[in-house]
């Protein structure tokens, strides 16, 4: 089969004009309250999870009770069997339950006792509301949602313009506020945010033209749903594949448009654990090889410069890496153990990244290379500031990077900048 993978946003078949209407229809207390918050976890990737990564899946494995795991695999963002040509091939079959047998068989793989199919997708909408589905819900210790695309996971699991929870929703949500953990890669974890979930868009147009409620034919358009995921991160906003294709552009702006002051940007093939989310004792912790950056929107100010283009200034970013944790209640970064200070020592200047954003016009763009400019500034004694520009114009965007009072760079080697804290980043445009 095709391993199932992330994509910058892939586009829906029939019917998505009619159920985004009703999935954009505003949804106060759409989600079944737990006061108490969740006793559960959640382990969220932010796509290309690698059948290697044994750091990952074996952290959610151990969550859901080790050796005795019983995990849950929901696949609906994919596409049904009903619309994938090579359905009956299982050397190149690429839909909902091919995928889900392919993650299934990789979390036993890992040291799952059992792995299970969760059978909900567009072909199987009724089962969303099946006592028998539900039942084989309320057996599993942990869930596991695939990536694909999110707006599908909307119209399996949710109920239309109320956003009510389905019967499965409900009993994973239980699940997770009783212990369980949720975790999911890509859409999957893309899924579990709130309000104004994103549903598709790149950082140049997102900046150029900014966001729009809805779902758009056109991806590089950057559209939301205000009624949001699952609801399972209230804390900040969450974005995924975030170096792989330059998210960081689209990720302020969004969050800017709609008066988020936190997001979460994850990267490729790591997660973002979070304990007890929705309580006033959540917390996260980074785990695998690359991070997740955490852009802080509270001293942000948007505007227009001199030619109507938008601007922002005063975005704060962090970047954990491995071991790396976060207090979301007091906004604080407290790097792992075994990483120091770093003493900047190099004396090159940074040059000016002429694609920061990593676009897709650009045949010769290298991959996070936001993060790229970050890290080659935290390196050097030479200057404060460094500087990238857009690859594409009519504005060109640039992007100042700056080493303000309080800003500190976190080493294991001596050298090299792993966890950044404390970031000043100011959008312009010419």
């Amino acid at each position: 089969m095709r391993v199932p993978t992330g994509a910058r946003r892939t586009t829906l078949a029939g019917g998505t004009a009619l159920l985004l209407t009703l999935a954009l229809a505003p949804s106060a207390g759409a989600h079944t309250p737990h006061p108490a918050g969740d006793r559960g976890s959640l382990v969220l990737v932010g796509g290309g999870l690698k059948a290697d990564n044994t750091q990952v899946y074996g952290e959610i494995i151990k969550r859901a009770g080790g050796a005795s795991a019983k995990i849950g695999v929901i696949t609906a963002s994919s596409v049904p069997a009903s619309q994938d040509p090579h359905a009956a091939d299982p050397d190149t079959c690429s839909n909902s339950e091919c995928n889900g047998a392919y993650y299934a068989g990789l979390l036993e793989q890992h040291g799952a006792a059992d792995a299970q199919w969760i059978p909900v997708d567009l072909d199987h909408i009724a089962n969303a509301d099946s006592d028998e589905v539900v039942r084989q819900v309320n057996s599993m210790t942990g869930f596991f949602f695939g990536g694909g695309d999110q707006y599908r996971y909307i119209t399996t699991l949710l109920h239309g313009a109320a956003h009510t929870d389905s019967k499965v929703l409900a009993a994973i949500r239980a699940g997770l506020a009783a212990g369980a953990v949720v975790s999911g890669s890509s859409a999957g974890a893309q899924i579990a945010a709130g309000a104004d979930m994103v549903t598709g868009g790149d950082s140049y147009e997102g900046l150029r033209d900014g966001s729009s409620p809805g779902y758009f034919d056109d991806p590089s358009r950057l559209g939301y749903l205000r009624a949001g995921g699952f609801g399972f991160v209230r804390s900040g906003l969450i974005d995924t594949h975030t170096g792989a294709y330059g998210r960081e552009g689209r990720a302020m702006r969004l969050a800017a448009d709609t008066g988020h002051d936190r997001v979460y940007a994850l990267e490729e093939n790591t997660a973002l654990i979070v304990e007890a989310p929705r309580t006033p004792n959540e917390r996260l912790r980074v785990l695998g090889p690359q991070g997740v950056a955490v852009l802080d929107l509270r001293r942000a100010r948007a505007g227009h410069g001199p030619s109507g283009a938008w601007s922002l200034d005063g975005v704060r970013y962090d970047y954990l890496t491995d071991g790396d944790r976060y207090d979301p209640t007091h906004w604080r970064v407290q790097p792992a153990a075994g990483k120091r200070p770093l003493v900047p020592s190099s004396a090159s200047p940074v040059p000016v990244n002429p694609d920061v954003f990593h676009s897709a016009a650009n045949p010769a763009g290298v991959p996070s290379s936001f993060l790229g400019t970050a890290r080659a500034l935290a390196a050097t004694s030479a200057q404060r500031t460094a500087t990238g520009h857009t690859f594409e114009g009519g504005p060109r965007f640039t992007v100042t990077f700056g080493k303000r009072p309080g800003f500190t760079g976190w080493t294991r080697d001596g050298a090299t900048p792993q966890t950044l804290i404390g970031l000043h980043i100011t959008v312009t445009a010419d």
